[in-house]
């Protein structure tokens, strides 16, 4: 990765136009933006290497392949192929669209090019830099030189799911979670269709899904659910679910695996994301799909929508950003999507998840399902639907 590092030149005080904590897609992205249209962005990281310490699958959709210009060659093969698994995983429900619907990401090398991306449009970051709060009119910084006290006009929650910049606004935080943990490690190749697997169990993922991405170059198998819900511990399920996970028949499994784990909100954007100090994007949001807890396409579109409001309030000098910035208008198109998580995490038992996936092999069901998973609806804004 060659971003430029500018945390040993801070001093002691620094101003900035925005400042943006956390380095993660939507704080690079909405950094690069900003940045772009002219205005001083310092984004910082606790993370000394953005490559490292990766929590998300990298699952992108393909509306987002449809609107974003990701580079390709950190790409897996498109997916178009959706199995369904209820409880003891026998007679699944396998879903095929006509169109690639998923690919996932090499996202070491996607971090390293949005940070490179960052640079180049003029961002100034600051790796090993924790944000520690704010005091008064100032936002304060801990990095490995010491620390720094920024004043900046605006603050960009970009930093997860409990984010401290939404405590220090006084915004809304999500309280609607689940943990999860996940395996990735290579392929040697496969004569298999590139495949998402998706198992319906409690026992494995209480009140969410566990799953196996089996792309040919890469497995990504993995679990999630609801934290106090799991009876021997996320890493246990995991365990058990990595013992009998299907799509790797036949594969060998290193001994060295790629392990990633964290907190996923599920209960919607939230209402106050935005003050006339500072504004959320990404986890810190909630931007994340109630049913399907993909994030991708919801942090990169929220982000968009974040930098163009920031400019606006930037160039005209309006302080209050939140009426633009509404994320109750947000939630309303939601609605379906939270109903339907509502209704999974009441699934509670293998037998309570054995009737439900019943319905899956109705027509209805596997309608509804396919609209679902191979849907042209993203991340609504202004505009979408």
């Amino acid at each position: 990765m060659t971003t430029t590092d500018t945390s040993r030149h801070l001093g002691a005080t620094t101003r900035t136009d925005v400042l943006v904590v956390g380095a993660g897609l939507a704080g690079l992205h909405t950094a690069t933006l900003l940045a772009r249209q002219g205005h001083d962005v310092l984004l910082v990281d606790r993370r000394t290497d953005l490559t490292g310490a990766i929590r998300t699958t990298g699952i992108f959709v393909r509306k987002t392949l449809d609107d974003f210009p990701l580079p390709s060659e950190h790409l897996g093969p498109p997916i178009r192929r959706v199995v369904l698994y209820p409880p003891g995983m026998r007679h699944p429900v396998s879903l095929t669209s006509g169109r690639d619907e998923y690919r996932v990401g090499d996202m070491a090398p996607l971090y390293a090019a949005a940070a490179d991306a960052a640079t180049d449009a003029g961002v100034r970051t600051a790796l090993g830099t924790r944000y520690v709060g704010r005091r008064g009119d100032a936002f304060h910084l801990v990095g490995r030189c010491g620390p720094t006290v920024v004043r900046a006009r605006f603050v960009v929650g970009a930093d997860g799911a409990r984010s401290t910049v939404a405590r220090d606004l006084a915004l809304d935080r999500n309280h609607h979670l689940l943990v999860g943990a996940e395996e990735v490690f290579e392929l040697p190749g496969s004569d298999e269709p590139p495949t998402f697997h998706c198992v319906l169990d409690p026992s494995f993922a209480p009140g969410y899904l566990a799953w196996v991405v089996n792309d040919g170059r890469h497995a990504h198998v993995g679990v999630a659910g609801y934290a106090d819900r799991f009876p021997d511990g996320l890493r246990r399920a995991l365990e058990r679910f990595g013992a009998s996970a299907p799509g790797l028949t036949g594969v060998a499994r290193p001994e060295v695996v790629e392990r990633r784990g964290g907190p996923i909100p599920v209960g919607g954007v939230l209402r106050r994301i935005g003050c006339p100090d500072g504004l959320l994007v990404g986890d810190a949001a909630g931007a994340v799909s109630p049913l399907t807890a993909g994030g991708l396409d919801p942090c990169l579109r929220l982000s968009e929508l974040a930098a163009a409001v920031l400019d606006d309030a930037l160039r005209t000098g309006r302080p209050d950003v939140s009426a633009a910035y509404d994320g109750a208008a947000l939630r309303a198109r939601f609605r379906g999507r939270l109903m339907l998580r509502r209704g999974l995490a009441q699934v509670r038992t293998p037998t309570m998840a054995a009737v439900a996936f019943r319905l899956l092999r109705t027509p209805f069901g596997r309608a509804a399902a396919e609209r679902v998973l191979f849907g042209d609806r993203s991340f609504p804004g202004p505009g979408h639907g």
